[in-house]
């Protein structure tokens, strides 16, 4: 694996855990540094740490708080 690839994983702890869980990837990287941005999806979509899954979120937050207050009243 090129090491400026092995330098992106190691900076990023969720990267690592996800690539240490998902051996597969390494054989992958290895034969095509091309399908980083492939396996930063894979990893983005299982930690829900997509901008869509960030929004989800705070839509349930703030229906939760709403929640909150329509019980208060």
């Amino acid at each position: 694996m090129e090491i400026d690839l092995q330098k992106k994983l190691l900076e990023k702890p969720k990267m690592y855990q996800y690539l240490k869980e998902n051996s597969y990837w390494i054989k992958y990287l290895n034969r095509n540094p091309v399908l980083y941005k492939e396996f930063e999806a894979k990893m983005k979509e299982l930690y829900h740490e997509r901008v869509t899954d960030k929004v989800s979120n705070a839509i349930d937050q703030i229906d939760l708080i709403n929640g909150v207050l329509m019980a208060l009243k």
